[in-house]
């Protein structure tokens, strides 16, 4: 099914993508470094170049996804934002689109304070979601982040309590 990495062009972004890349049917990401796009295009990926803040664009790549994996670092790093004022309205705009575009599941990937006040998806919503924290146990490094997303990405059914 198709999956979006919103933030690939963060370490943690291209380890994920690099996971995830084998078993998806189709990948896309979102970046805003134009120099990275070549990267993932040879990793067979659908590129959608901007601002992670732009959250109409956001939607835009977002449709006809099965998945979206959200890496805060992007909310958060030195990258350009127009359309926000501060990391957590981006996170907030970011879940609005994923919700906007018929996201079935959402895995949010972050620091433990990344992750912490999540937006919760809409009352009625069919919306699986899961966080993937960084600094968890066991997840020291961004080869045990990623593998840990790519599954999660292409389970069956999440998790309760996920």
């Amino acid at each position: 099914m198709p999956v979006i990495i919103i933030g690939a062009d963060t370490p943690v972004g291209a380890a994920i993508a690099e996971a995830v890349a084998p078993a998806a049917a189709e990948m896309r990401v979102f970046i805003s470094d134009e120099e990275r796009s070549d990267e993932f295009k040879q990793r067979g990926a659908k590129v959608a170049l901007g601002d992670v803040s732009d959250f109409s664009h956001v939607e835009a790549a977002c449709l006809h996804c099965f998945c979206a994996v959200l890496v805060m670092e992007a909310a958060a790093d030195e990258r350009e934002r127009a359309f926000a004022a501060d990391p957590r309205a981006t996170v907030r705009g970011w879940a609005r689109a994923v919700a906007e575009a018929g996201i079935k599941r959402a895995v949010w990937v972050g620091t433990g304070a990344d992750l912490e006040g999540l937006p919760a998806p809409p009352a009625g919503s069919p919306m699986e979601t899961a966080q993937v924290s960084t600094n968890r146990p066991g997840f020291g490094n961004l080869r045990a982040v990623a593998e840990e997303t790519a599954r999660l990405e292409g389970a069956r059914r999440l998790p309760d309590g996920y």
